[in-house]
């Protein structure tokens, strides 16, 4: 692909060496290309995707929102039926300390909001983060991310951000009182789908009671079904004070929220009014899109998505060239020996018609997270493809 491909379409880019492709509808499983082509999303648009292109009961719902109106007021002005559907649905499936939503445009204004909220709850100004987190590109998410590289030429970041080594018992030392919050993936997405302890989790939540910090949970990616529960943390029996959501939230739409008890949401109302204000958060129309995609999630076949992921998980360790597979739920890594693998396992992948994905800070792996919904004929058309492509991971590039 011409590295100049957006800029010439006056388009910015975020990289030198686009994909490029050009797709012309996408339904299901599959995106279809302007060349007739049809290419299997196995990473489901890295996440937001999660019940495939085009499924039938969201589309119903955003026709119809888009026959009663789309925007009409900045968020928190007007009762909207579909902000208020959303709320429901989303809180009806959680903690009941979780009860409170403010919905925002992305991920990662879901984790700026949180962090604000933070420090207007704790009258504090510092936090902690995790050795290999992501938590977004925006100037508050990519201070308490990890890859120095990639903030490097951004600096100076926010001040007072401490990090601390994920999974790691001692560690927590680090919270120490002075901080806001701990903000914490609670399954690390960039990291190559790293996944905690149980007794880290809970020795976290402690660590944050005893010395009054808050503990952010960042479940852009992991939330909303990818771990083959509706919430990653339902897994570890922890609760977080301040749940973000994005990505899959919006079934196909941009969203985010950030979740929190009542009490503490209030005060974003007042001293000063409108300490937290959106234009197009809580638009009506990626609104409906979640509800829909909340109802889904309500009735989904949990141990029929186990069964595939596992199935998956067989398949790919069975391979030689694989060196390991982490896997919860249907958010995979699969780490190869080198990145040139990776990156000829992923072209030749594109070659058979299935869309595997790097990870940002992960040079050593790729990305699985296909749609949570995948039928046995789906996956009957997955495996030779996927085989194909990691047949030619091994083969030299020299």
């Amino acid at each position: 692909m011409n590295a100049e491909s957006f800029l010439d379409g006056h388009l910015a880019q975020t990289t030198l060496y686009p994909l490029g492709l050009r797709v012309a509808r996408a339904e299901g499983l599959d995106l279809i290309l302007e060349d007739g082509r049809r290419i299997m999303d196995l990473i489901s648009g890295i996440g937001p995707s999660a019940w495939g292109h085009g499924h039938p009961e969201i589309l119903q719902a955003l026709h119809a929102q888009i026959d009663r109106h789309l925007h009409t007021m900045v968020y928190g002005e007007f009762h909207q039926r579909s902000q208020d559907d959303a709320a429901r649905l989303l809180t009806a499936l959680l903690p009941p300390s979780l009860d409170t939503v403010y919905f925002v445009n992305s991920g990662a204004e879901a984790i700026e909001g949180a962090m604000k909220l933070a420090k207007r709850i704790t009258r504090r100004g510092g936090f902690v983060a995790c050795t290999g987190a992501y938590h977004g590109n925006t100037h508050g998410a990519l201070s308490v991310s990890y890859n120095a590289e990639r903030k490097a030429p951004f600096a100076p970041l926010l001040p007072n951000v401490a990090f601390m080594p994920f999974n790691d018992l001692e560690g927590l030392a680090a919270i120490d009182g002075s901080q806001a919050a701990a903000i914490v993936e609670t399954v690390q997405g960039d990291a190559g789908i790293r996944i905690p302890s149980r007794a880290w989790l809970e020795a976290l939540r402690q660590r944050c009671d005893e010395t009054g910090t808050l503990l952010i949970f960042d479940e852009v990616q992991a939330g909303m079904g990818r771990t083959g529960k509706p919430f990653a943390f339902e897994h570890f029996g922890v609760v977080p004070d301040v749940l973000c959501l994005g990505k899959a939230l919006g079934g196909g739409l941009p969203i985010g929220a950030f979740v929190a008890q009542r009490d503490w949401m209030r005060q974003l109302a007042h001293t000063p009014s409108l300490g937290h204000i959106t234009t197009f958060g809580g638009h009506p129309v990626p609104c409906a899109s979640a509800a829909a995609a909340l109802r889904l999630l309500a009735r989904h076949d949990w141990e029929a998505m186990e069964r595939a992921g596992a199935r998956l998980e067989s398949f790919l360790r069975a391979h030689p060239l694989v060196v390991e597979v982490r896997r919860i739920g249907l958010y995979i890594a699969v780490e190869l020996p080198d990145e040139a693998a990776v990156t000829r396992v992923i072209q030749r992948g594109l070659e058979e018609g299935i869309l595997l994905f790097w990870f940002l800070s992960t040079p050593q792996a790729f990305r699985m997270a296909p749609p949570l919904n995948l039928t046995e004929a789906d996956w009957a058309r997955i495996w030779p493809p996927l085989q194909a492509a990691l047949d030619a991971g091994q083969t030299s590039s020299h």
